[in-house]
C-alpha cells in the first residue's frame, strides 16, 4: 500500500520507518528542510536504537522517500498520517495549529477519497475540528471528494518504539459506523495486516472513544508512576525498603510490576503534556479530575527529592562544592530532554553555588541545546556546569555523585574505582539502581529512593561466610 507520514518527528518518523519496513511504499513529509536534507544523506535527527539501520535498508529498498512536496505526498496516498507535535498551550491544552494546518493542507490538495489519519495525540473532538477544516477547504476548491478522519493513537516508548510498533499490545482504530468510516476501517486494517496476522490486535473503536484511550493510557501510567513515589517518600520515613514492596505489590496479577518503579519522577514529552491536555479537557466539560491534578502536583515534588535528601545532608548552601551526575536524558536508550527531571535538578544545584559536571551517553548535545534556553535568563550560571566525555570522567574530586538517568552501563561500574575518584563515598541514587546493603559494605554512604536509606545508612555491613560460623 501507498503510505504518506505527514511530520518526521519522533513517532511521525518512527511510524514511516516502520510501514516501509512492513513492505508499503512511504512517503514522509516534513516542513523543515534541514531535517528533510540530513533524513536524505542518510543522517538521523533522533536517537532511538534500530532506527537508522531501518532508515538505510528502505531507503535503499525504494520503499522510503523524504521530502517537503505536499502535492506529491498527498498524491502519493489514500492514507494520510499526521504526525505533528501538540504542545501545551499556557494553561495545558494541547495546541491543534499544525494538526489543523495540516489537514487543511491535505484539503488543497486532495482529488479521490482520502483516509486522514490523526496519529498525533489529539484531545477527544479533533477529529471533528479536523474534517471541519477539510470540508471548509474543499468548499472553497469547489471540489467533494470523499473522505474519512480515523484515530489511530501511537503506543510507543522512547527507547523501544521500533519494537512496540512491530510487536504492539494492541492496534487502536477509531473510525465511526458510517460508509467511509467503514472504507476507511478496511483500508486500515489492510495496512496493519503484517503484523495482526497470527492474533488479532486491532480494536475498533468510534472516533472519540479512541481519541480518549491514548490520553487514559497514559494518564493510568503516570498515576502509578507518582503513587509509588508517594509510597516511597513514606518508606523513607517508616524505615521500609520500596523495592520489597514493589515485589511484594506486583506479584498480585491485578496489579503487575510494570510503572512501579520510584524514582525522581516522569518527564518526556507524554506523561507531562497528556496528563495536562486531559485534564484542561475535564475542566473545559465542567468535570475536574482530582486524581490527575495530584498526579501532577506529586510528580512536581518528586523531581526536587533527590536534591532535598543532598541538602539535608549536605545544607542548604553548596557553594564551592561539585557535583557529578550521570544522566540527563528523562529515561535511558533516548537523547530526549523534554521535562527531564536533570533540568530542574541542575538548575536548582547551580542557584545553590555548586559545580555540576555532567554525562550521558547520547543526551548531550540536546541537554546543551535545552539548558541554554532553561538558563536563558541566568546564562551566568551555566558557566558552572560542565560535561563528561565518560561516567569515570565525570567523578573526579566530585562531593558526591547523583544517578538520575537509569543507563545500563551504571549499573556494573567499579564501586572501588568511584570511591576512589570522588572526595567523600557519597551517592544518591535517583533510580534505585543499588543495593544499599551493598553501598554499605562497600563503605558508600548512600541515599536512594524510599530505600529506608535516611536510617538504612547506618545498619552494620553485611557479615561475611567466616564471620557468620565465628559469631
Amino acid at each position: 500500500m501507498n503510505v504518506t507520514v505527514i511530520g518526521a518527528g519522533y513517532v511521525g518518523l518512527v511510524s514511516a520507518v516502520c510501514f516501509a519496513d512492513l513492505g508499503h511504499n512511504v512517503v514522509c513529509i516534513d516542513v523543515d528542510a534541514k531535517k528533510i536534507e540530513m533524513l536524505n544523506r542518510g543522517e538521523v535527527p533522533i536517537y532511538e536504537p534500530g532506527l537508522s539501520t531501518l532508515i538505510e535498508r528502505n531507503v535503499a529498498a525504494e520503499r522510503l522517500q523524504f521530502t517537503m512536496d505536499m502535492a506529491h505526498a498527498v498524491a502519493h496516498a489514500q492514507l494520510q498520517f499526521i504526525a505533528v507535535g501538540t504542545p501545551p498551550d499556557e494553561d495545558g491544552a494541547a495546541d491543534l495549529q499544525y494538526v489543523l494546518q495540516v489537514a487543511e493542507n491535505i484539503a488543497s490538495h486532495m482529488g479521490r477519497f482520502t483516509v486522514i489519519v490523526n496519529k498525533s495525540t489529539v484531545p477527544v473532538g479533533t477529529a471533528d475540528r479536523v474534517a471541519e477544516r477539510v470540508r471548509s477547504r474543499l468548499t472553497e476548491r469547489g471540489v467533494s471528494p470523499a473522505f474519512a478522519v480515523v484515530s489511530n493513537p501511537e503506543f510507543l516508548k522512547e527507547g523501544a518504539a521500533i519494537e512496540d510498533f512491530m510487536r504492539p499490545d494492541r492496534i487502536v482504530v477509531g473510525a465511526d459506523a458510517n460508509v467511509e468510516g467503514d472504507r476507511a476501517f478496511e483500508l486500515m486494517r489492510r495496512l496493519y495486516a503484517p503484523i495482526n496476522r497470527n492474533h488479532d490486535r486491532l480494536f475498533r473503536l468510534s472516533v472519540r472513544s479512541s481519541e480518549l484511550t491514548k490520553y487514559a493510557s497514559n494518564a493510568m501510567l503516570a498515576t502509578r508512576i507518582s503513587f509509588m513515589n508517594e509510597l516511597a517518600n513514606l518508606a523513607d520515613v517508616v524505615g521500609a525498603d520500596i523495592e520489597q514492596v514493589r515485589l511484594g505489590m506486583g506479584s498480585d496479577k491485578r496489579i503487575g510490576y510494570d510503572f512501579l518503579y520510584a524514582g525522581t519522577g516522569y518527564g518526556g514529552s507524554c506523561f507531562p503534556k497528556d496528563v495536562q491536555a486531559l485534564q484542561r479537557t475535564a475542566q473545559q466539560h465542567g468535570h475536574p479530575m482530582r486524581v490527575l491534578q495530584a498526579v501532577e502536583d506529586a510528580n512536581e515534588a518528586q523531581q526536587s527529592i533527590l536534591v532535598d535528601k543532598l541538602t539535608q545532608r549536605l545544607g542548604q548552601d553548596l557553594s564551592g562544592k561539585t557535583f557529578a551526575m550521570w544522566g540527563l536524558a528523562f529515561k535511558p536508550n533516548t537523547d530526549d530532554m523534554r521535562q527531564a527531571p536533570s533540568r530542574k535538578i541542575i538548575r536548582t544545584l547551580l542557584e545553590r553555588g555548586a559545580r555540576v559536571r555532567a554525562y550521558d551517553p547520547v543526551a548531550t548535545h540536546e541537554a546543551q541545546r535545552s539548558l541554554a534556553l532553561d538558563f536563558a535568563d541566568r546564562p551566568d550560571l551555566l558557566q558552572h556546569l560542565s560535561y563528561a566525555h565518560s561516567a569515570a570522567d565525570a567523578l573526579p574530586g566530585a562531593d558526591a555523585l547523583l544517578l538520575v538517568t537509569e543507563w545500563k552501563e551504571f549499573r556494573g561500574f567499579n564501586l572501588s574505582a568511584l570511591k576512589v575518584a570522588l572526595k567523600q563515598a557519597l551517592i544518591f541514587d535517583g533510580r534505585n539502581q543499588y543495593d544499599p546493603q551493598v553501598m554499605v559494605d562497600e563503605g558508600i554512604e548512600y541515599f536512594g529512593i524510599g530505600r529506608g536509606t535516611d536510617l538504612g545508612r547506618t545498619h552494620e555491613p553485611r557479615l561475611d561466610d567466616d564471620e557468620l560460623l565465628a559469631a
